[in-house]
């Protein structure tokens, strides 16, 4: 926490404070890292807001940011796996996230393996971080298991009983379904990304060979995800559901939470047999999906989004919140999706709020040009912006 501006008490002023909601107070008062009041109170310091907003931190509950410090580019792995996790926290902590989890992949589906390569170095580097008193954003793991990779199940069992596990989902890239049920586009995504054109006739045998590989390995695992989530009390999301058969798979398998539906059909699936849905806020600030996905806004206005995570570009959070609440004429609407919301999905019971008792992770905005800037930034009342 070296670096840190603590002060063990003090009173946020000249403010307008969301709870997500308009509280209607003008003050925030805290003290040893927890909010106190939200009205006017005596404390030891005083900081003067000049009007801007005061907000809970933001909670992300889905982040591939990580992988992007320590894979920098293509062919690149960085060789200090606390300084690619000191500069993740230090990203995220910038975009206004005080608590993440960290989206980690067990096993591979395109990557030759470096993703499970990467996983043991990222782990280590943020326990690394965390065990030196390093990190400034509260970090937690959530990992994405490729349940077609035969490689999982040990992985799984190494590590699912980190005690910063918060949360697992089940994605299966498998050509042909969910995320990949046109083949052509995967196709040509393959092409572009490995920068290779594809024989009919190899191709082919490519997409046999995973199909082979998804009828031998999908099935047992997620028996056995879902065996760990209902016994270690584990919190389980599907990944890119996309037919009413495959939200009745997910809803089968006890998962509670749909990420990234990618059809208006399978989110209204889910919310009817009680799921809550998450999606990027990449959608909502770029205006729609990039892959022809369901638009995030279109979720949002039939009262079908819940919460909305990072996914891969953190600064994407806040505004998007801010988007949501203005189409829905509702701020608080807006902000609770990255802060209320997430916090009691993953059963954070002490945060996403600016309420008395709670964490003080709070946020100091100002809208410039419409876009909202971060001008202060409190976690657990320790000042790091």
């Amino acid at each position: 926490m070296d670096g840190a501006d603590w002060v063990r008490e003090l009173r946020l002023m000249n403010a307008r404070v969301l709870s997500p909601a308009d509280t209607g107070a003008t003050a925030l008062s805290m003290r040893d890292g927890v909010i106190t009041d939200v009205a006017a109170a005596t404390s030891a310091s005083t900081i003067d807001c000049e009007g801007d907003f005061l907000i809970p931190g933001l909670i992300d509950l889905h982040t591939d940011n990580i992988e992007h410090h320590f894979h920098p580019r293509p062919g690149v792995t960085w060789p200090s796996a606390l300084a690619a996790a000191l500069a993740h926290d230090a990203q995220m902590l910038s975009s206004g996230i005080t608590t993440v989890l960290d989206s980690l992949s067990l096993g591979d589906y395109d990557s030759a393996g470096a993703r499970t390569r990467m996983l043991h170095s990222a782990i280590g580097g943020l326990d690394e971080a965390f065990d030196a008193g390093l990190l400034r954003v509260d970090h937690h793991f959530h990992f994405r298991c490729e349940l077609s990779d035969g490689g999982l199940l040990p992985i799984i069992e190494e590590h699912v009983d980190n005690p910063r596990l918060r949360l697992m989902s089940m994605m299966d890239h498998t050509p042909g379904q969910r995320q990949w049920h046109d083949v052509a586009l995967y196709r040509e995504f393959r092409r572009k990304k490995n920068n290779r054109v594809w024989e009919d006739a190899e191709w082919q045998a490519y997409l046999d060979d995973r199909l082979a590989q998804q009828a031998r390995f999908v099935p047992e695992a997620r028996e056995i995800i879902s065996n760990h989530g209902r016994d270690k009390q584990i919190r389980l999301a599907s990944h890119d559901d996309t037919t009413i058969e495959d939200v009745a798979q997910s809803h089968a398998d006890g998962i509670s939470i749909s990420e990234f539906p990618t059809t208006l059909h399978a989110a209204r699936r889910g919310r009817e047999l009680g799921q809550k849905i998450v999606m990027g806020a990449p959608n909502v600030v770029l205006g729609g999906s990039h892959s022809g996905n369901v638009g995030a806004m279109a979720l949002a206005e039939e009262g079908l989004l819940d919460v909305l995570t990072s996914d891969y570009v953190p600064a994407s959070l806040l505004p998007a919140a801010f988007l949501v609440g203005e189409q829905l004429g509702d701020l608080g609407k807006g902000l609770a999706t990255v802060t209320s919301k997430p916090a009691e999905l993953l059963g954070f019971a002490d945060r996403g709020r600016l309420e008395p008792g709670l964490r003080a992770d709070v946020l100091q905005v100002r809208i410039v040009n419409g876009q909202p800037v971060i001008r202060g930034a409190w976690v657990a009342g320790r000042r790091y912006l």
